[in-house]
């Protein structure tokens, strides 16, 4: 089965967002992934669905954090919202 969860991150000054979904499945060896497609290379892996997801949000925040720091984006406020599961 494939689950799906929304990140929501929110420009607080602009009221623009960019929006990433992290989608979650069950490998065939009983392992859970979950990948959020928009940010290349943010795909982790759990025992359980939620530990994936942790794992990939923890993962998706720290690869923005490398694009702002390195130049990549400018930095700019943010608001982080999760959506509740």
């Amino acid at each position: 089965p494939q689950l799906s969860r929304n990140i929501n991150l929110a420009n607080s000054y602009l009221e623009s967002s960019m929006n990433f979904h992290i989608e979650i499945e069950r490998e065939d060896d009983g392992r859970w992934i979950a990948e959020v497609p928009e940010i290349p290379g943010v795909l982790a892996y759990g025992v359980s669905a939620q530990e994936a997801q942790g794992k990939a949000e923890a993962l998706a925040f720290r690869a923005l954090a490398e694009r702002i720091e390195s130049g990549d984006n400018h930095a700019m406020p943010i608001n982080i919202m999760l959506a509740a599961t």
